[in-house]
Order: C-alpha cells, then sequence, then structure tokens
C-alpha cells in the first residue's frame, strides 16, 4: 500500500497529527505494515511541498502540528480510489529470488531448502488462520461498542475509533491467507518440478545386471521366438560336434 496515499486517506477523515496519523494506520492494518514517525513527517513533508496537504494550526504546548487535506490533494486522492493498482512493476520477493538461484547453485541440497520454505510458510498460514478465527469472534462484539462510542462522540467527535472496526484487519489478513495459500501451491510445484528433473539411477534394481534391466532388441519384422529357437539348435549342435570329435579320438 502507498504510505503517501494511505494519509492522504485518512487526512480526509479530517485534521490529524503526525503521530495520530501512524497509529491510525496501524490500527486500519493490523499492523502488518508498521510505520516510523519520521517515515510519515517526511511523508507529510512532500504532500505539503506539492500543495496536496497543508498545516492546519501552528504547533500546539507539546509541539505537534495538524495536517489537513487541500482540494487538490482530495481530487488526487479520488482517482486513487478508482484507479486499479499498477501490477506491471512486480516488486522484488525474496523467496522467488531465493529458489530462482539456490536451483543452479552447486553444492546446495535444493529440495532441502524448499521443504524447509515450506514447512514455515504452512506454520505462518496456521498463525494467520488463529488470528481470523479471532478477529471473527470479537466482530460483532466490537462492532456493537464501536456503534455506542461514535453515538457518544457525536457528529463532531473524535473518528480515531473507526479504527477500532475489525473488519479492515479481517480484510487484510483474508489477504495474507490467500497470497500464503497460493506461495504454498507454488512451493509444491517446485518440488515436483525439480524431482522430475532430479537424475535417476541407471538400474532400480542393484541385484539384478544391466542385461537383465535392457531387454534384447530385434531387427524389424523378426521373430524373438526364431532367435530362441535358433539359439538352442546352436547348442546342441556344438554339443554333438563336440560328443562326435571326442568318440573319434578315442577309437
Amino acid at each position: 500500500m502507498s504510505v503517501r496515499s494511505g494519509l492522504m486517506a485518512l487526512l480526509a477523515e479530517g485534521e490529524k497529527y503526525g503521530a495520530q496519523l501512524r497509529s491510525e494506520f496501524e490500527a486500519r492494518t493490523g499492523g502488518t505494515w508498521p510505520l516510523n514517525v519520521g517515515q510519515v513527517y517526511t511523508t507529510l513533508d512532500r504532500l505539503v511541498r506539492d500543495g496536496l496537504v497543508e498545516q492546519a494550526s501552528e504547533p500546539d504546548a507539546e509541539g505537534r502540528i495538524t495536517y489537513r487535506l487541500t482540494s487538490a490533494g482530495r481530487q488526487v486522492l479520488d482517482a486513487w480510489w478508482t484507479t486499479p493498482v499498477d501490477r506491471t512493476n512486480t516488486p522484488r520477493d525474496e523467496l522467488t529470488i531465493k529458489l530462482a538461484l539456490v536451483v543452479t547453485a552447486p553444492g546446495v541440497d535444493v529440495p532441502r531448502v524448499v521443504q524447509a520454505q515450506r514447512t514455515a510458510t504452512l506454520q505462518h498460514l496456521r498463525d494467520l488462520t488463529r488470528l481470523k478465527r479471532e478477529a471473527l469472534g470479537s466482530t460483532e462484539g466490537a462492532a456493537e461498542g464501536l456503534a455506542v462510542r461514535a453515538g457518544r462522540a457525536g457528529a463532531g467527535g473524535e473518528r480515531g475509533a473507526i479504527g477500532e472496526d475489525p473488519i479492515a484487519w479481517l480484510l487484510v489478513l483474508e489477504n495474507l491467507i490467500f497470497a500464503t495459500e497460493g506461495e504454498a501451491r507454488w512451493l509444491d510445484h517446485v518440488e515436483t518440478v525439480i524431482a522430475r528433473r532430479r537424475p535417476r539411477p541407471a538400474y532400480a534394481d542393484p541385484h539384478r545386471t544391466p542385461d537383465h534391466q535392457t531387454p534384447a532388441t530385434h531387427p524389424r519384422g523378426a521373430d524373438p521366438a526364431s532367435d530362441t529357437t535358433a539359439s538352442t539348435t546352436a547348442r546342441h549342435h556344438a554339443s554333438t560336434t563336440h560328443h562326435t570329435y571326442t568318440a573319434g579320438n578315442q577309437s
């Protein structure tokens, strides 16, 4: 998610200062993409420079400055909502790079590398599934509590409580679950491809000789049975010749 656009989306709800933007951003995403305060204020400075955000007040007693979205910023945000995310610039994925390199690296046990990653991926999937169960279990109670707090705050109250709605965190969790399931299926595919490309021993049974493993070949159109008959006849002829030769010498 674009931090720049995310902060603009939060400012569209009302004026906020940097630390507040950071906490609400993490609340909406369940802390999946944590931000530091320095990153928030650096992004705010750039938004102010581009005329998309402006200061709404002077620093308070604690030195905090509130910001608000400008009309130009609101137009940019509206365009962001309706513009599909560009998938042509695929971000670098460490796992993909790692496996692409390991399959040709000498002296590395590739199946072991893949299996270790697959074990870790499945554990991560179990953890995400557990978090989803917990989020689903708290959805009804949290939604009821949110309505009560919103009623107490009134129309002019602070809107930070919206970040407590578990539906945002649930959607993030489901996205992570689908991605992790896809990664597990891809690792299964990698294991299959590697197994197919691994060289196999010439003879599967060490107690059998190569002659027993390789069937005899015959000229096209020849009858294998005739070869057996011819071989038997030749051995009989050789035996007869030997006995005749021996008998002749004895006489």
